[in-house]
Order: C-alpha cells, then sequence, then structure tokens
C-alpha cells in the first residue's frame, strides 16, 4: 500500500494524541503490507469495510 501522506497523520496525532499509537501501528502495518485484494487486507483488518464505487473489484 502506498500512503500518500504521513504529515497527513502526523498534523492530525498532534491535535489528538491519544490516536497516535493506533494510527501508527496501522501506517507500519499499511506500509509493509503487499495485498493484492480486499480479503487479503480483511485478514489484517477485519473490521475494514470495503467502501467506494469499485465493492467488486470490476
Amino acid at each position: 500500500m502506498i500512503i500518500i501522506s504521513k504529515s497527513i497523520l502526523n498534523d492530525y496525532c498532534a491535535k489528538h494524541p491519544d490516536t497516535y499509537e493506533p494510527i501508527f501501528n496501522w501506517y507500519q502495518k499499511s506500509r509493509k503490507s503487499n495485498w493484492r485484494n480486499f480479503s487479503d487486507l480483511k485478514k489484517s483488518f477485519n473490521s475494514a469495510d470495503n467502501v467506494g464505487n469499485d465493492k467488486n473489484g470490476n
């Protein structure tokens, strides 16, 4: 996964310090990921929801 702007995460965490640990745990997992589809992502983040216009991968 490509994280476009880490600075946005840093800014958010500066305003909401209690979010630092969960956000940067997500960041580290996501940065190292090699998900090929939504099912792969769900293995890492079981509570993730598929949103957007292309839910079926078409």
